[in-house]
């Protein structure tokens, strides 16, 4: 099994995965997503009695209050090293404080939690496998280890390990001497497992402050736990170890980037040291400049108090140990709760209370002055309840204090007091975390497992209740946090960069440069000018319909005007008053019942024409001929002003006797049939223009016309003379483009991708309205769903599980992209939206979900900015301009109501027509207004070329 080739580890096949101890535990922990699962029970915290009266340790002391000057010294000391509940809360705010300090760019050099980025975006889904080599550096020793994993859940993992024992002048020497050993320990561990011939990823565990810029990279702030090793500092760690593994002649395939699945989201890990990692929102993590997903941080809180935060906390006993240290002054959080340091605390109260004759009364106390002579682990067995006497005893007297009953007592309080307030402080710390992320979260309760690694944290569930008790904490404690946590930050580094692949390689159709945009820029142009050739229209896709509107308002409009609105079930009827200073309208909607709408033509129009009656004897204009501008939103070719033949029904209509004839005179016949005289229809129009009217009465520079809802389509202002499709060369007219139409041709099939293709099959016009299926409403959310489909079949999302309601067209709604892509939206809110496709979306899920939605709307604004560059610029050249200055009038839910559809699209649009300064106008009521001010317009002044 074991065959090794000389190989297997290459220097040079970067990069790898560097993490700290507190980094490595979270992934080990069994169970659900914090986020889509229920914790183990809390009942299961240990509650073994310490004290006489059966409470844990810590219980009794919370709360505790000083009795003043009647204390006995060793209630002084004790009281003393009891943190009250309120002081565990005020102190906890502080913790808070430096956290969010941390976090940010501007304040993260003040605050003493560092908040470093470790680049671990994700935790284990179950499904990693494969073999990963670990190298572990600890206090005296390298350890190496050979993880297997079987994608069965991470149940059963497989390790082999060596312990290799590191000589005492290697911590104190040369950085290249330290890295070479471990080189050396890993090239020997391969060796002694037979050299296996395949490749391997190795993580390396470096457990010292370091500032990470990638998972494999990490410069070393500064040593500690008695490591002062030379020319380390400043330096990146994996470049270092690569070129002693480089020298040794052993190869490694390095681990990979990260992404994934949350399983537990906290660690906290009270042992020699103390830190705690999370997974922090990215978009808060200003170092990592990253916007998405969510980031494992380092928090380095052992160096909290380093700025004084936690002088009222201190005792005089931490202060001697702090002065005895190593590093005085720094990492004073570390060495009130760290394993390392509480013998030392006990050992100071000892001879405290001894100085003050209140413990081992005329014994020799001399030997409590020497340092480490009681240990962490001699603490906890003295504080055990049954054995805890006895050992006091026993370890008192190796130490020749002989002491009393009495003595072995007060020693044992001590102990419990040092043990309690280290958990109750650890707790703290963690609230102040947790409380952190319930808020970043926007939830009302966070429910999260924190992996724990160290015999400390069994009190410190209770209190991590009381101070943040909007969070429901499973503490779980981890097994070889460090050796098999490392393999899986590296396993699930090398399944999300398959993932990551795929799913990049899914998109890259979908993401547009701007030479590809320049390309349909230059293709719309194209077409523009074919379909006004008189000989090319044909060719053309785009059809550049004339709509003999040839003037846009200039405000000098005045009068009441009628306007009809007909473009679906409901029809509405308007009345316009234009006065000098605004615009009032009243109007009233009525039904068109599916009989009529599918029944005759002539009924159809004798029905609305009886609409439009109804609306005028209420409005008390039965007397009064005015001016009607008509919005026909059906496909038509426009004859004249007045004047438009319908070309085919669409939106569920059907009425027979309509197609072919002009739409115009249909509705004048059936005012005739009853007998209504008080009609003067001057004008027809499509919403777009309608929308370019309305928008034009406010701005005089609007002279395009954009709709991108549930369709899309554009018009604009050519210059007569540059339409061949008809006669006259004087000023201007409206040319209605038609443009959801471009591309049916072929011209766009280079652009049309593998989902484009499967939504425009199955759609009922399929190889018809190309453009439109690019970028309009109606079709985005079902690109998005074929996309998800694909995640799901390449095991990118959902662990490879689809839903029976995600099989059904159409079920993905456009309006799903618009609350995804809402900025802030916690993304527990997208986990709602796809649990109602009978989707279980972990958080990773739900950042890609919400990549996806964001690509498809992009691409969608880019090439309606590369269609609106074509029209601006063939106005600009027509007009023989250096530079245009044009307004575009827009309505369309797409556009209105999208967060970020209306920024991307003028942004490229400025990018790809850098000589026209374009402004976007929202329309307010283009059909109804519009219409009316384009019989307004009408009326202004004829147009000779408009039969009336």
């Amino acid at each position: 099994m074991w065959e090794l080739h000389p190989s297997a580890l290459g220097p040079n096949d970067g990069p790898f995965a560097i993490v700290g101890h507190s980094c490595a535990l979270y992934p080990r922990l069994p169970g659900r997503d914090s986020d889509r699962g229920t914790p183990q029970s809390l009942s299961a915290v240990d509650t073994c009695s310490w004290d006489a009266e059966g409470r844990p340790p810590g219980s009794l002391q919370l709360g505790a209050q000083d009795r003043g000057p009647s204390c006995t010294p060793v209630q002084r000391v004790l009281l003393a090293l009891t943190p009250t509940l309120e002081k565990l809360q005020e102190v906890k705010g502080r913790v808070l404080e430096a956290l969010e300090q941390g976090l940010s760019r501007q304040s993260g050099a003040r605050s003493t939690m560092q908040m470093l980025p470790t680049f671990i975006c994700s935790t284990p889904d179950g499904t990693e496998n494969g073999d990963v080599l670990v190298a572990e550096l600890c206090q005296s020793h390298v350890r190496t280890l050979w993880v297997t994993l079987t994608g069965d859940g991470n149940q059963s993992p497989q390790l082999m390990y060596h312990v290799f024992e590191m000589p005492e002048d290697i911590t104190q020497g040369s950085g290249e001497a330290l890295f070479d050993f471990i080189a050396q320990c890993v090239k020997n561990f391969l060796e002694e497992i037979g050299n296996p011939q395949h490749r391997l990823p190795l993580g390396f565990i470096f457990p010292f402050s370091c500032r990470q810029t990638g998972l494999d990279k990490a410069e070393l702030i500064s040593w500690s736990k008695g490591f002062r090793c030379s020319d380390v500092e400043g330096k990146d760690v994996v470049q270092l170890l690569q070129a002693a593994i480089s020298k040794q002649e052993v190869g490694a395939v390095w681990g990979s980037r990260l992404g994934g699945l949350p399983h537990a989201e906290n660690l906290m890990v009270p042992r020699s040291g103390t830190n705690c990692c999370f997974m922090a929102e990215s978009h808060l993590l200003e170092m990592a400049e990253v916007t998405s997903g969510r980031m494992c941080v380092n928090s380095e809180w052992g160096c909290l108090g380093d700025d004084g935060a936690l002088d009222d906390v201190l005792t005089p006993c931490d202060h001697r140990v702090d002065q005895e240290s190593s590093n005085p002054g720094e990492r004073r959080f570390e060495k009130m709760v760290g394993s390392l340091y509480l013998g030392e605390i006990v050992r100071h109260a000892m001879l405290m209370l001894a100085s003050e004759q209140a413990l081992f009364i005329g014994r020799n106390t001399s030997i409590l002055a020497t340092k480490a002579v009681l240990t962490t682990q001699q603490v906890l067995e003295i504080m055990d309840n049954e054995d805890g006497m006895a050992k006091a005893q026993g370890i008192l007297e190796a130490l020749g204090l002989q002491p009393s009953e009495r003595d072995c007592c007060r020693v044992q309080q001590l102990c419990r007091a040092v043990v309690s307030r280290a958990a109750a402080l650890s707790a703290m710390g963690l609230a102040a975390v947790l409380s952190h992320m319930c808020r970043s979260r926007q939830l009302e309760r966070l429910v999260v497992n924190v992996g724990v690694d160290g015999g400390l944290y069994h009190t410190s569930a209770s209190v991590v209740g009381l101070l943040a008790p909007e969070c429901a904490a499973n503490l779980m404690p981890s097994a070889d946090v460090s050796g098999l946590g490392a393999a899986m930050v590296t396993a699930v580094a090398l399944r999300t960069v398959a993932q990551r692949n795929n799913m990049e390689r899914l998109l890259a159709p979908l993401r547009l440069s701007r030479t590809d945009l320049q390309r349909v820029q230059a293709l719309m142009r194209q077409e523009m000018e074919r379909g006004l050739d008189r000989e090319r229209n044909a060719e053309s896709s785009l059809r550049m319909l004339p709509t003999y509107v040839c003037h846009t308002p200039d405000g000098t409009e005045r009068g009441k005007f009628l306007a009809l609105d007909l473009g679906g079930t409901n029809f509405r009827v308007l009345v316009v008053h234009v006065a000098e200073d605004n615009i009032d309208i009243t109007n009233e909607i009525y039904v068109i019942p599916t009989a009529v709408m599918q029944g005759t033509g002539e009924a159809l129009f004798n029905h609305i024409m009886e609409c439009i009656m109804d609306f005028q004897m209420k409005q008390e204009l039965m007397d009064q001929v005015l001016p009607l501008g008509f919005t026909f939103s059906f496909p038509c070719q426009q004859l004249g002003l007045d004047k438009a033949v319908l070309l085919n029904w669409t939106k569920g209509f059907s009425a027979s006797g309509c197609v072919g004839q002009d739409v115009v005179q249909m509705l004048r016949e059936a005012a005739q049939r009853k007998q209504h005289t008080a009609l003067k229809v001057v004008a027809v129009v499509n919403d777009t223009v309608g929308t370019m009217m309305a928008c034009g009465y406010h701005d005089p520079k609007c002279e395009i016309g954009l709709i991108v809802g549930t369709g899309t389509n554009t018009c604009y202002m050519e210059e007569r003379a540059k339409v061949g499709t008809m006669d006259g060369d004087e000023g201007r007219m409206c040319i209605n483009m038609e443009w959801g139409a471009f591309g049916d041709n072929g011209c766009l099939d280079d652009f049309f991708t593998s989902f484009d293709r499967l939504v425009d099959e199955k759609s009922i016009n399929a190889g018809k309205q190309k453009f439109e299926k690019l970028i309009s409403g109606m079709y985005l959310g079902e690109i998005v769903r074929q996309i998800l489909l694909a995640l799901v079949e390449e095991q990118v999302l959902f662990c490879g599980k689809s839903s029976h309601k995600l099989q059904n067209r159409d079920i993905f709604q456009t309006k799903f992209l618009s609350t995804i892509e809402t900025p802030g939206l916690a993304l527990v809110q997208v986990q709602g939206i796809l649990s109602n496709l009978e989707l279980d979306a972990s958080y990773e899920d739900s950042v890609l979900v919400r990549e996806v939605c964001q690509t498809v709307s992009l691409r969608a604004a880019h090439l309606c900015a590369a269609g609106m560059a074509a029209v601006v610029e063939k106005m600009r050249e027509s007009r023989g301009l250096e530079q245009l200055t044009v307004t575009v009038g827009v309505d369309g839910t797409l556009y209105k109501m999208h967060p970020h559809f209306s920024r991307n699209l003028q942004q490229m649009l400025q990018e790809l027509a850098p000589l026209c300064n374009v402004t976007f106008l929202q329309s307010e009521d283009g059909s109804g207004k519009g219409a009316a001010l384009v019989a307004a317009v009408a009326c202004r002044g004829a147009d000779p070329s408009s039969p009336q």
